[in-house]
C-alpha cells in the first residue's frame, strides 16, 4: 500500500507541473495508472495530444472544445419537423417549407435526414449493447444533454430508429474470455430511460453520430462502438464532478483522436498499406516467427491464419477480449508507448505464446476456438511477457 500510495504522488507531482514533461509521464504511464483522484483521465488527454504540455494552455483548449462540440450539436443533429418559431438556439431545423421528403435534390435536408438514419440505424444497434456484462452503460447519465431530453418535441437519435421492444442475444463473458452469444427466446424491453434523463449509451450514440457526420469520408464502421467505450468509461467514471461534466465533448474529441491513428484499419482499400490491418497482421506473424518458430510453424502447418482470430484483436485494440477493467490498463501501455501500435503486436504475440502448450498439443478446432475466446488468465502475465519481448525484438 505504501508504493501504490508513493506511486499516486509521483503521478500527482508529474501532472501539477506547469508544464507536463510527456517523456516523463508517459513512462510513468507505460505501467498501469492508479484508478484514483482522476489521474488516468488526466493522463489519457495528454497521452492522446487533447491538451498542450502546458498548463495555462491547457484550460483555454479545453473551454473551446467543449463549446465547439456544443456548436456540433446545434449544428449537426437534423430535425425536419421544428418550427422557425422555435427558440434561435435550437439544433433543430424547419425545412417543410423549402424542402420535401421526396425531394431528389442532393441539398435536400430531408434526404440528408434519411442518408443519416442509415448509419445511425447501425450506431443504435451497437451502442445498446455495449459492454453487456456491465451496468454501467444502462445506467443514467448525471449530465445529460439538457435542452435535448427537457423538450417533449424534440426527437432523440435513438427515437428515429428505435424498435418497439428489442430481441437479443443473451450475452456473456466467460472470465477474461471474449464476449459470446446464446440464442434466447426472451424479449427484454430496452427502451431508453424517461423525460429528462439519459443512459450512457444514448451519449455515446450521440458522439458516433456527430463523428460519422464529420468524417463522411469514413462515416461509422462496426466495432467502433467497442473503440468509444473504454474512452467514455474512464472519463464518464472520473471522481471529479467538473470533469465529469464534460465527459461527452472530451471523449469526442479524445475518440477523434485515437481514430486519426488508428482509422487506416477501418477502412478496407488500406488493408494493405502499411498503415492497414493486414499489414499489421503480417508483422504480428514475422514476430511469432521469429521468437518461437516452432509454435508458428505448427499453426503454419494447420493452417490456421492469423486472421481468423488476430483481426479483431488488432482493430478492436483488444477491447473485446478481456474485461473493461483490463482493457483500460492494457490501453494505459498502448498510448503511453512512442510506438504504441508496435507495443499491441508485443502484447498479441505475447497472448499467443501464453498459450503454447495448449496450441502444440491442439488441433485446428481447438486451437481456433482457444484463440477466438482467449482464456481467464493474469493480464501482469501477458503484459510482462510483452515487455520481455519488445526489449528483446523490433517490428
Amino acid at each position: 500500500m505504501t508504493a501504490y500510495k508513493a506511486r499516486i504522488n509521483e503521478f500527482r507531482t508529474a501532472l501539477s507541473q506547469p508544464v507536463i514533461a510527456l517523456d516523463h509521464l508517459k513512462r510513468l504511464c507505460f505501467h498501469g495508472i492508479p484508478d484514483e483522484e482522476g489521474i488516468r483521465s488526466d493522463c489519457w488527454r495528454y497521452l492522446l495530444n487533447y491538451l498542450p504540455p502546458c498548463k495555462a494552455e491547457a484550460q483555454k483548449v479545453l473551454e473551446e472544445k467543449r463549446l465547439l462540440y456544443k456548436q456540433f450539436i446545434d449544428d449537426l443533429i437534423v430535425c425536419p419537423n421544428k418550427s422557425p418559431d422555435d427558440s434561435p438556439t435550437d439544433n433543430c431545423r424547419d425545412v417543410t417549407k423549402v424542402d420535401h421528403p421526396l425531394s431528389i435534390d442532393p441539398e435536400s435536408q430531408w434526404r440528408t435526414f434519411f442518408n443519416d438514419n442509415e448509419f445511425l440505424l447501425q450506431i443504435d444497434k451497437d451502442v445498446r449493447r455495449l459492454c453487456p456484462d456491465m451496468v454501467f452503460f444502462q445506467q443514467a447519465t448525471d449530465y445529460p444533454q439538457k435542452r435535448i431530453v427537457d423538450d417533449p418535441e424534440h426527437e432523440r437519435l435513438h427515437q428515429r430508429v428505435e424498435q418497439k421492444v428489442l430481441r437479443y442475444a443473451n450475452i456473456e463473458r466467460r472470465g477474461l474470455g471474449a464476449t459470446r452469444a446464446k440464442s434466447n427466446s426472451v424479449v427484454e424491453d430496452l427502451h431508453p430511460l424517461g423525460k429528462g434523463k439519459e443512459a450512457h449509451w444514448e451519449v455515446v450514440e450521440r458522439i458516433l453520430f456527430l463523428y460519422a457526420k464529420l468524417n463522411p469520408g469514413q462515416g461509422y464502421v462496426q466495432g467502433m462502438n467497442e473503440v468509444i467505450g473504454p474512452l467514455y468509461y474512464v472519463l464518464a467514471s472520473d471522481p471529479r464532478s467538473e470533469y465529469r461534466e464534460h465527459a461527452e465533448p472530451d471523449c469526442f474529441f479524445l475518440f477523434t483522436l485515437l481514430m486519426a491513428e488508428i482509422r487506416d484499419f477501418f477502412i478496407r482499400s488500406l488493408d494493405e498499406a502499411q498503415s492497414g490491418i493486414k499489414f499489421m497482421m503480417e508483422r504480428l506473424g514475422n514476430l511469432l516467427r521469429s521468437v518461437d518458430f516452432d509454435l508458428w510453424k505448427h499453426l503454419e502447418r494447420q493452417e490456421l491464419k492469423l486472421h481468423y482470430f488476430a483481426f479483431r484483436w488488432l482493430t478492436l485494440l483488444l477491447s473485446q477480449e478481456f474485461p473493461l477493467p483490463d482493457v483500460v490498463r492494457i490501453w494505459d501501455s498502448l498510448f503511453a508507448d512512442g510506438d504504441r501500435f508496435n507495443f499491441l503486436l508485443y502484447v498479441c504475440c505475447s497472448m499467443i505464446l501464453v498459450l503454447r502448450d495448449q496450441l502444440l498439443g491442439g488441433d485446428f478446432s481447438n486451437n481456433v476456438k482457444l484463440l477466438q475466446n482467449f482464456p481467464p488468465m493474469d493480464l501482469r502475465i501477458v503484459l510482462s511477457k510483452a515487455i520481455d519481448l519488445q526489449s528483446k525484438t523490433r517490428v
